[in-house]
């Protein structure tokens, strides 16, 4: 019998039947059901062949499943303004320079945090969908990376006093606020006791919705399960929630009360609001369109950005989002009045790609930019960066 079985091995007849078994296997529809055919299925880059922070989106969207990916990718309806917040850079030049010192000194302090970098995590909800570890994950790699701040979302997916001590770097919490105040406190109170630094209250949301799979259920019929009231759902045939409707600047006043650390309003786009934020006491404002996913044919937040430094004046910092991309894209918005920036989608698809080392590289990627770029231009420290180092062709 074993001899049987040794003759069987060699024969050519049972290679012929492995061939052609593995022949009918690769053409099987059931394989290629497996496969999504809008991905690339070659190999992998590894983390050391990343050489720029565009690297990682295509590495994430290698890993990540169709829905996770568009969460992150998306800008709401037609999306313009989410290009146009990648066009506003196109319309800003650079000029080159000559460095006065042989050190580049990109060291500032915000709110009492000090950092190496002008360089915040903008605060993105639900990051195990990128990472097991998630928020966790992202903080771990916020502090290999010079100790960059990260700021919390109230809809993280791990709670705040699980993620401040898993690593050193500042932590802030970002504050989506409820109509009822009292309801606020449990929230701002874990925080600050966690050891937030500072609470970011965000007002570009009054009524948010994530059209790509809501619009396929609105048109199907399908019913909506939400933690909304009845009313709420009645109230509005489209079901786009409701909730943050009442948003006004007595509401600043009333989570005040509540806040012991400075507190910042994100989501500022014109002139108007910047003064009255500084009026009403606010500690920073934060210019952001929420990356192209609130309000659609908004403006770019870059050709906003110069009217609301002109509005603060210099009385508070100012905290910039949206478009960033490149080390570049940052210098440019420190000239035109930011005094720091805060990255949303980049780390996300860095964390999506390699886990922490992946965010990890990718921030320190931006960081080496920004000093490259800074150098180019003769700009070796931060106050040194002013309207003088750029042309602006915006419409």
């Amino acid at each position: 019998m074993a001899g049987a079985d040794s003759r069987w091995k060699v024969r050519a007849d049972r290679r012929a039947a492995i061939r052609s078994f593995a022949a009918a296997l690769a053409g099987s529809p059931l394989l290629r059901g497996q496969q999504d055919p809008f991905r690339d299925h070659s190999r992998v880059p590894r983390l050391d062949e990343l050489k720029t922070p565009l690297d990682f989106e295509p590495v994430a969207f290698a890993k990540l499943t169709r829905y996770n990916y568009d969460y992150t990718a998306y800008g709401s309806d037609g999306e313009f303004t989410m290009r146009r917040n990648r066009e506003a850079f196109d319309w800003v030049r650079l000029l080159p320079g000559v460095a006065t010192s042989g050190t580049v000194n990109t060291a500032t302090e915000i709110l009492g945090v000090k950092m190496e970098y002008p360089i915040l995590i903008s605060p993105t909800a639900a990051q195990v969908q990128l990472h097991p570890d998630g928020e966790i994950a992202m903080h771990q790699a916020a502090a290999a990376a010079s100790n960059t701040p990260m700021i919390l979302s109230t809809n993280t997916s791990i709670p705040v006093d699980k993620v401040v001590p898993a690593a050193p770097s500042p932590m802030w919490f970002q504050l989506y606020a409820r109509e009822d105040m009292e309801s606020n406190r449990d929230a701002l109170d874990r925080a600050q006791e966690a050891g937030c630094k500072a609470i970011v209250v965000t007002i570009d949301q009054q009524a948010p919705v994530y059209e790509r799979a809501q619009h396929d259920r609105n048109l199907s019929g399908t019913p909506v399960v939400r933690r909304v009231s009845t009313r709420q759902v009645a109230a509005n045939p489209y079901r786009i929630q409701e909730t943050r409707m009442f948003y006004n600047w007595g509401m600043f006043a009333q989570l005040r009360a509540m806040i012991k650390v400075p507190m910042v309003i994100k989501g500022v786009i014109s002139a108007e609001d910047a003064k009255l934020a500084v009026e009403h006491g606010l500690d920073a404002v934060y210019v952001s369109n929420h990356g192209g996913r609130g309000l659609d044919y908004s403006p770019s937040t870059l050709e906003v950005l110069p009217e609301i430094a002109e509005a603060v004046g210099g009385r508070v910092p100012i905290l910039f989002d949206s478009g960033i991309r490149r080390g570049t894209d940052i210098l440019k918005a420190l000239a035109l009045g930011a005094s720091a920036v805060c990255l949303g989608r980049m780390p996300r698809w860095g964390l999506a790609a390699y886990g922490p080392q992946g965010a990890q590289k990718m921030l320190e990627l931006m960081q080496a930019e920004l000093k490259q770029a800074m150098m180019a231009t003769g700009r070796p420290t931060l106050p040194s960066i002013n309207r003088s180092l750029v042309r602006t062709d915006f419409p």
